[in-house]
């Protein structure tokens, strides 16, 4: 699991430093605290922990300039201003952490404020209610993508697939037949919608963080406004799968995305539709982690049981 690492402290006069005191403005008492700054160990840009001393109050950084994942070439200031955007956005209708302010100057930085409490599967691991954490996820999401309703972008869900497939590293043959799949899906009635909405469109549950009983959406930096509402869905079930893989038996998490489908349906027959569609998304979802896996077995397993979930088309 990602943690912040301590790196070192800044005093008054820092530049960054300086600039974050003035638009933190009336948040902060002591102008001139000492600032600690700490790095998150695992994130596709850098992303640091400013914490104020004796203020009680802590900002996250994400410096998009500065790349730290496999993607290293994009439009940093484009998805600086993308995340502030879906962050405003999503906050008049969820928890999310408030967003602060941008500055192209210092490595097209995004500044927003720090939610302390624990991730998703620490509730898992210390058998904490699982299943009531995940009531709440499916009704946050639920809120999400029942307020942001807008046209829907079929052709971007099945691009995001072709993103997933083209950093994957497989040989040909394998992709021939993953996109022999994916067309199977395209043709299908399945993934039609006449209205799309906002997904998170990373909802894996490091994004998800509990604070004071509350959940807590981060980072909507691959988040989209014209998507399919299941994405945000088999993301998080392949997550439970893979999570519960790593433990031994990924059959364990049948009963978990069960219930968090069942309780994000508003309906029997919603929930039979949402049943059909899913295995598009966790394929998606196992793909993805699949590309961080280095262990040749494990990703194996995870391409194995992506394909298994497309050829659910074929059953239908």
């Amino acid at each position: 699991m990602a943690s912040f690492e301590y790196i070192r402290t800044i005093k008054p006069g820092n530049t960054f430093g300086d600039w974050l005191i003035e638009v933190l403005g009336d948040r902060l008492r002591n102008k001139d605290c000492e600032v600690r700054v700490f790095k998150l160990s695992h994130a596709s840009h850098r992303v640091c922990r400013y914490e104020f001393k004796g203020e009680g109050f802590s900002v996250i950084a994400k410096f998009f300039g500065i790349p730290t994942g496999m993607i290293k070439k994009y439009d940093s200031y484009d998805l600086m201003k993308k995340e502030y955007k879906y962050l405003k956005k999503a906050r008049r209708i969820i928890d999310v952490p408030e967003p602060i302010a941008i500055n192209k100057g210092f490595h097209c930085v995004l500044v927003s404020e720090y939610v302390p409490g624990k991730p998703l599967f620490w509730y898992f691991d210390h058998r904490k209610e699982p299943k009531k954490k995940l009531e709440y996820l499916a009704d946050m999401l639920r809120k999400l993508h029942e307020n942001t309703q807008a046209h829907y972008d079929k052709e971007n869900e099945f691009s995001k697939f072709h993103y997933v497939l083209k950093h994957l590293k497989i040989n040909l043959h394998e992709k021939e037949k993953y996109e022999h799949l994916l067309g199977k899906w395209w043709y299908s009635s399945f993934l039609d919608r006449e209205k799309g909405c906002m997904v998170h469109n990373d909802s894996t549950p490091v994004n998800y963080i509990f604070h004071k009983g509350r959940p807590f959406l981060l980072d909507f930096e691959l988040a989209s406004r014209h998507g399919h509402f299941a994405c945000d869905l088999g993301i998080l079930c392949a997550e439970l799968k893979h999570y519960f893989a790593r433990k031994g038996s990924d059959q364990r998490a049948e009963p978990y995305i069960h219930h968090f489908l069942r309780h994000y349906s508003k309906d029997e027959e919603e929930f039979r539709k949402i049943t059909e569609i899913i295995p598009f998304y966790m394929a998606y979802g196992l793909l993805r982690i699949a590309i961080l896996k280095c262990n040749s077995k494990y990703r194996n397993y995870l391409l194995k049981e992506a394909k298994s979930c497309l050829k659910a088309i074929e059953k239908m």
